[in-house]
């Protein structure tokens, strides 16, 4: 087994550093009981129990759950769609430009990306609000989740399908019960994924978003504007806690699922050996 070197161990402590202890810090003072950000004062709650009470924070955080949900379950629909498609559909006509407006958004600017979404809104006359925010997170998070599911599909064995259709399943059928369990925690976690960068979208979201419907990164964005309350610390500690629920899940079923296959592959030689 290697060993780690003195700069390996301190590149990847200076590295984590970077990346995490401004999230620590944020969380510890939001227990703070002080009304100043960066006095401490003592170990309180009394942050969230004000946070609860806000209900304009509530009333955000309540669209953004709901466009956050709606728009990753049609994202993962959607995008399996398409990657089923580029994966399976061989050489068909207009499949360069197919996958290449399906996987734009993952280089295409924010900005770009919400006032191209914006000008469509208005020009065909659609009121913003929450139907307009969730097309736009569709939009642009369905091309993750196809790149997710598409990786899956490609190490996917094929004789599998062709078994289940020489016994008389329908490809409708295959795919139902062989192809999508199969496949699931890649489109389980194309959801995640898109649930997450729904949750925290700001750019887009506020190209999108009208007077009726605010979501909670804009409305933090606009509160952190006027100064940093420690109401603001609790409520991004509540969404660092949902990300990183939703990520140890994902990670979670996608070990399952590797060791599941392991199993059965082992299994399979033991049978046939």
């Amino acid at each position: 087994m290697r060993r780690l070197s003195w700069f390996n161990v301190t590149s990847l402590t200076l590295g984590f550093a970077f990346l995490y202890l401004p999230m620590v810090i944020l969380i510890i003072y939001s227990f703070n009981a002080s009304k100043l950000v960066t006095v401490w004062a003592g170990f309180s709650t009394r942050w969230y129990g004000e946070l609860i009470q806000n209900e304009a924070f509530l009333d955000a955080a309540w669209v953004t759950l709901k466009v956050a949900v709606i728009s990753s379950t049609l994202a993962t629909v959607l995008g399996t769609m398409a990657a089923y498609t580029l994966v399976r559909g061989g050489r068909f006509f207009g499949r360069t430009l197919f996958s290449g407006m399906i996987y734009a958004p993952l280089v295409m600017p924010e900005v770009i990306t919400g006032l191209s979404l914006l000008l469509l809104f208005i020009g065909i006359g659609l009121d913003r609000g929450v139907l307009t925010i969730v097309l736009a997170h569709t939009t642009f998070s369905m091309c993750y989740v196809s790149v997710v599911v598409s990786s899956r599909l490609i190490s996917f064995d094929r004789s599998l399908e062709e078994a289940a259709l020489d016994l008389g399943a329908s490809p409708f059928d295959a795919f139902r019960l062989v192809t999508l369990p199969i496949i699931a925690p890649a489109v389980i976690s194309g959801w995640l994924l898109a649930f997450t960068l729904s949750l925290d979208d700001l750019v887009i979201a506020s190209f999108t978003a009208g007077p009726s419907a605010t979501t909670l990164p804009i409305k933090i964005f606009s509160a952190v504007r006027l100064g940093v309350s420690p109401e603001i610390n609790a409520l991004s500690t509540i969404m660092i806690a949902i990300v990183t629920v939703g990520v140890l899940t994902a990670s979670l079923v996608s070990k399952r699922a590797s060791l599941r296959q392991q199993q059965d592959a082992q299994a399979a030689e033991r049978a046939t050996g």
